[in-house]
């Protein structure tokens, strides 16, 4: 831990400081704090760099994260070397957290995408925690049924929406998970992300200034008129919003 504060300046608490009150990551803290105490012991902030993959597919699951800050997006990748986004993950999910239950191996990979800082715990411990714990376990299989609902709309979205929709979409959960309206992305990466060419995202984005919806500088969309945006998304957006909303008000 002390190799953290060096490297990347960020204070990485220990067992005795953690309080569940003060967690951002929403699923930590839906915890009772019995319930957390079983998993507090053995957690650590550690930070998660623009870049850095989480999870490989085909590879053995060893961490749970549990995002604090920052974006994660699940990708799927293709042989003939493309690949697509298919759900995004924030401080609203975790990662690696269904191996506590069955396999521990990854289907998709897990690349930070906006750095920021996440709860860390190694699978074993994790695992041990879930077995002890009714709730633990019941907090898994909602977000896994999350998971697999956010994917399945992004899957369906991606083949039935068409682009500007699609866009916007993605800008509005963006700004959802990282809590801001600054979203830190090339053109060039956004149309990796939604499967279409550079191009094609540039008219769109053209289109949304236009309107007054969004601005572009340096690498960064600013959203500016939120309302509007999501009078432009399609309905993907609110089903996956209330899917998560939905998981939380289960406590």
């Amino acid at each position: 831990m002390r190799q953290f504060r060096r490297i990347f300046g960020i204070k990485c608490h220990t067992a005795g400081e953690w309080n569940v009150a003060k967690i951002r990551n929403r699923l930590i803290a839906s915890l009772a704090q019995s319930d957390f105490s079983l998993l507090s012991r053995h957690l650590r902030e550690v930070p998660i760099e623009q870049g850095q993959t989480l999870e490989d597919p085909g590879q053995m699951v060893d961490r749970v994260y549990f995002p604090e800050s920052g974006l994660i997006s699940l990708i799927v990748a293709m042989a003939e070397d493309a690949a697509l986004e298919v759900g995004v993950v924030g401080y609203e999910g975790a990662i690696g957290m269904a191996a506590g239950l069955g396999s521990r191996i990854s289907f998709v990979r897990a690349l930070v995408q906006v750095s920021g800082t996440a709860l860390c715990i190694p699978l074993s411990r994790f695992q041990a925690a879930a077995g002890r714990s009714p709730r633990i376990r019941a907090m898994i299989a909602r977000y896994g049924e999350l998971t697999i609902g956010q994917i399945q709309q992004t899957a369906a979205c991606n083949g039935l929406h068409d682009v500007s929709s699609r866009l916007c979409r993605w800008l509005l959960q963006t700004s959802d998970r990282t809590g801001s309206d600054t979203i830190p992305f090339t053109q060039e990466f956004l149309g990796e992300m939604l499967g279409v060419q550079r191009t094609t995202v540039s008219r769109v984005i053209g289109d949304l200034h236009n309107a007054g919806l969004v601005n572009t500088h340096h690498g960064r969309i600013y959203i500016v008129d939120r309302a509007g945006l999501k009078k432009r998304t399609c309905e993907c957006y609110e089903i996956v919003r209330k899917h998560i909303d939905r998981l939380f008000s289960k406590r």
